[in-house]
């Protein structure tokens, strides 16, 4: 998977840590995470744009049953995004499972075909949501609140 999706992005992690290290898609939105801030508030933003994400999945795209996860350095996995929004069972996010806000590693959700997803950047830091279907809900309730460092897209902060 992580072949296939360097042939699609230019995936080039030696483009340097704080540069971008994919083409940006197009469409797609690309979110400056810096300003985050530590402690409470950066808790509770890591919980909205994963939240966020996920709602977006299971909405806005058909087939959010079979999207994969790409983790650095690990083997990518199917996800299925209408099955983790039901699954109530706590757990740590940092232990358990990737989340689209790039945590310490790349991190890419994407549908099978790599047309719609996300791109986490963690020494950028950026979040990219990318593709026809994500860009206009996704990267717009995203662009209410976080600033974009990029965009190949119409969307632009209101």
């Amino acid at each position: 998977m992580w072949t296939r999706f360097t042939d699609l992005f230019g995936f080039d992690r030696s483009r340097g840590l704080a540069a971008p290290v994919i083409n940006d898609p197009t469409p797609s939105v690309t979110f400056d995470l810096n300003g985050l801030e530590a402690g409470s508030r950066w808790a509770a933003s890591v919980d909205a744009i994963q939240a966020e994400a996920l709602r977006c999945f299971v909405t806005d795209l058909p087939g959010s049953d079979s999207m994969f996860v790409l983790d650095w350095q690990h083997p990518a996995y199917r996800f299925d995004a209408h099955a983790e929004a039901l699954d109530t069972t706590p757990r740590d996010p940092v232990d358990d499972y990737p989340t689209v806000y790039p945590d310490g590693d790349y991190y890419a959700f994407v549908t099978a075909d790599m047309t719609n997803g996300t791109f986490g950047h963690p020494w950028e830091p950026t979040l990219c949501v990318f593709g026809d279907q994500l860009v206009p809900t996704l990267g717009a309730s995203l662009a209410l609140w976080l600033p974009i460092k990029r965009s190949t897209s119409h969307l632009r902060r209101p």
